[in-house]
């Protein structure tokens, strides 16, 4: 029994231990492996969850550590990634990015004392948030852009920090025995994005491209979202 009990805050630490590693890459300008660290982050996030309810080992210790995991990896990672980016172009104004980690913080504060959220969510969640910005800066850090853009994304930035602590419903995975149909045409969605950027990818030799499918299947996921939500009034 304490080794069920030991299994779930493994996993948990793990995923603590990616975002963690995932900042270093950032700081050190290898955002494509900041990203992979995060996808990393992701998955054990996933399954020490998964593990918990398997074995029927859940605890408040859980719940707690794994908020705090999250914040560094869906959190501080993707807010070092955007800043470390940001910073060589803009300065120290690329600080700003910053405010991701603190409303990521927030958000899973709130999820965690919300009983709405139990089948679906109410404002942006963490991983999406992350992997759309840790994506999209790989992506970017391959290519040459104008100055302003920066300003561009630290706008962005800041519209998706209002996302994550906003009341808009978001659809979760958690809820694809309610609505098959929905999460099959999201999956079919995502598969098409991810499958065109990996061939571009290999076609041009860039895997950097591969990564922006992450970003992609985001924004596909926030707008579907929104064409549910209207369907629904």
């Amino acid at each position: 029994m304490q080794i069920k009990r030991i299994i779930p805050n493994s996993l948990t630490c793990a995923n603590l231990l990616c975002g963690s590693v995932s900042v270093f890459m950032a700081t050190q300008e290898q955002f494509l492996w900041a990203f992979a660290f995060i996808i990393a982050g992701a998955i054990f996030d996933f399954f020490d969850g998964a593990s918990a309810r398997w074995l029927k080992v859940p605890s408040p210790l859980g719940v707690q550590l794994d908020s705090l995991a999250d914040d560094i990896t869906f959190g501080l990672a993707p807010a070092m990634a955007l800043m470390c980016y940001l910073k060589p172009i803009i300065g120290w104004w690329a600080l700003i990015a910053l405010l991701i980690a603190a409303f990521s913080a927030l958000r899973l504060a709130k999820f965690n004392i919300d009983e709405r959220q139990t089948t679906s969510f109410i404002g942006l969640a963490t991983p999406p948030n992350a992997i759309f910005w840790a994506s999209l800066v790989c992506f970017l850090h391959s290519i040459t852009l104008p100055t302003w853009t920066a300003w561009l994304l630290l706008a962005i930035s800041l519209l998706s920090c209002y996302l994550l602590v906003s009341e808009i419903p978001f659809f979760s995975l958690k809820s694809a025995g309610k609505d098959k149909k929905s999460m099959v045409i999201f999956a079919l969605g995502c598969c098409l994005i991810l499958g065109t950027c990996c061939t571009i990818a290999f076609i041009e030799h860039q895997l950097s491209i591969a990564a922006l499918g992450g970003a992609v299947c985001v924004l596909w996921y926030i707008l579907y979202n929104g064409i549910i939500s209207i369907s629904r009034k």
